[in-house]
């Protein structure tokens, strides 16, 4: 098993108009045994911006709290908030500086950019960027993600139907992954802000 499954998870970023969600798992296991069922993931960087991290759980929690020093010193120093492409930049070299010894982390970056249009990125543990229009995923089912994914997805999708969408792909996925699941939480970012929700999965 790779370090990466260790823990498992099972993250997704969606583009709809002039809106974007990203969505993750709440468990926490050690391999097939599950020790929390609402461990956090997905992390809010600024009022447009999310980054999930798929991956070993102590290097998700180092990661999150690096990256909310970056941003702080970023906007101190600036005195402007970090768009997504820089935000994803920045990961990326954090990610390169440690590749002999890497953070064990997928990141899946959501956000709306300056113009307020849909911005998705993900790389993997040493910061190879893969940038994507309609959505992205991460964790340890990721063929399930892509292939509900790649079923569900249309273009320029409002925010409800957004939400229902990501919603459906991610319950159906972790459903047939022992790694992930046990509920999920939805986060659709908008420019009026973000909207939360909680999602009740299979709890086996």
């Amino acid at each position: 098993m790779s370090i990466l499954e260790y823990n498992g998870a099972a993250i997704i970023a969606m583009s709809g108009k002039n809106c974007v969600a990203i969505a993750s798992d709440n468990r926490l296991g050690i391999q097939y045994q599950t020790v929390s069922m609402d461990f956090q993931k997905i992390f809010k960087m600024n009022d447009s911006l999310m980054v999930g991290l798929a991956g070993l759980a102590s290097d998700v929690q180092t990661l999150d709290q690096l990256l909310r020093f970056r941003m702080n010193l970023y906007e101190l120093r600036e005195e402007r908030e970090m768009t997504p492409r820089v935000f994803t930049n920045l990961l990326s070299t954090m990610l390169y500086e440690k590749r002999f010894g890497p953070y064990f982390c997928e990141p899946v970056i959501a956000g709306l950019d300056e113009n307020g249009k849909p911005f998705l990125s993900t790389m993997d543990l040493i910061g190879a960027q893969a940038a994507a229009k309609d959505f992205v995923v991460a964790g340890t089912c990721d063929g399930n993600l892509y292939g509900m994914c790649e079923t569900l997805y249309k273009p320029d999708m409002e925010e409800e139907e957004l939400f229902e969408t990501i919603a459906q792909a991610l319950l159906a996925s972790v459903d047939r992954d022992a790694l992930s699941g046990w509920g999920g939480v939805v986060h659709v970012i908008t420019e009026k802000g973000i909207v939360s929700r909680e999602l009740k999965g299979r709890q086996d």
